[in-house]
């Protein structure tokens, strides 16, 4: 049988998204490019986070700076208090250094090549070639995790990631359409976010049906296979919420590198694997205070490790406010929202709120 450029599955995807693609907040209307502004913003979001989750952020984001260089102006404070709850906050601290970059070296343009976009802070090969296909239109290919599931089912590539990514980028760059590359990057990932789903994938109406090797073989849902994951180890501390009388809390500033680097948090003690020693970690308070240690903890999941924070509650006393460590601040609870706390801490504080009312 001849394989037609029609019956190709590209000129297929294309005619399926033309039918269903998603209405997203940064993609543009058929026929229209989305700017590289907002498609980098939305990219970078994205990454390890939901559409869902993303959407709201992102709407804020572009209302309180609609452009490349007002990012670029915005204190890294804002930025990161903006970010607040999307987690992952390299990519913020990322967001802001990238920013500047372009505006420096490039006038405020973000540049079409993939060499000059992976010089760029936080854009790695998968949000290069976003880029390069959506806002350019450029023929590159873009592999995602949904994207990665789609390849794997076509061509059934029963290897196991991470091994299996060579190949799996290898097959999607053949694949790749001189014309409406932008269109069919976001077609790929259409299909596997509402198609070619992790479970339960809808093989009976997919565009690619015919196409797919997986679904011959009855294998779809076993794919993409992946190697065990090692066992996140857990890590123990005690939180340390020091209160003054008019309900402002004690907030101090992280370092600028680092898990949650530049972020305000609640002082604690070191994070370390195993028991819990709160005796030990009673003597890293913030200030001589009588600590009471509360019922109850909060648990929260990084990249690499679990975390377990105890929380200890004291009233600050005038004679302990003068031997704040320097980075330390006053923080009244009706500022909570507009400061650079992570989740974790918003956490740790609402433990401590309910336990005293």
């Amino acid at each position: 049988m001849t394989i037609t450029q029609a019956s190709r599955p590209p000129a297929k995807l294309l005619a399926w998204y033309d039918r269903h693609r998603r209405i997203l907040p940064w993609r543009a209307p058929p026929g229209k490019r989305t700017p590289p502004y907002l498609v980098w913003l939305s990219e970078i979001m994205l990454q390890q986070t939901t559409v869902a989750t993303v959407g709201d952020y992102f709407h804020r984001f572009v209302k309180r700076w609609p452009t490349v260089e007002a990012l670029a102006a915005a204190p890294l404070d804002e930025i990161l208090s903006a970010w607040a709850g999307l987690g992952y906050y390299a990519r913020a601290r990322n967001l802001h250094s990238c920013a500047r970059v372009v505006m420096e070296r490039h006038g405020g343009q973000f540049p079409e090549s993939e060499a000059e976009l992976l010089a760029l802070p936080g854009i790695g090969r998968y949000t290069a070639a976003a880029i390069q296909a959506i806002a350019f239109d450029r023929p590159a290919s873009a592999v995602d995790g949904n994207v990665e599931r789609v390849i794997a089912r076509l061509h059934a590539i029963e290897t196991p990631l991470p091994d299996a990514k060579a190949e799996i980028h290898a097959r999607a760059a053949e694949l790749v359409p001189s014309e409406r590359a932008g269109d069919y990057a976001q077609a790929l990932m259409d299909l596997g976010a509402t198609v070619c789903t992790p479970r339960s994938p809808s093989c009976v109406i997919c565009p690619l049906m015919e196409d797919c090797e997986a679904r011959r073989r009855g294998i779809a849902e076993e794919l993409p296979r992946r190697a065990p994951k090692p066992q996140k180890p857990t890590r123990r501390g005690l939180a340390f919420v020091l209160s003054r009388k008019d309900g402002a809390v004690l907030l101090r500033k992280r370092p600028p590198r680092g898990l949650l680097g530049g972020m305000d948090e609640i002082p604690s003690s070191d994070w370390r694997e195993g028991d819990l020693a709160v005796a030990e970690a009673l003597k890293q308070a913030p200030v001589p205070a009588n600590w009471k240690v509360l019922d109850g903890s909060v648990r929260h999941t990084f990249t690499h490790f679990h975390l377990e924070l105890a929380v200890a509650h004291a009233v600050a006393a005038t004679a302990g406010l003068a031997k704040l460590a320097p980075g330390s601040a006053w923080c009244p609870i009706d500022q909570f929202e507009a400061r650079a706390l992570p989740t974790v801490m918003r956490k740790v504080i609402a433990l401590a709120v309910a336990a005293r009312s």
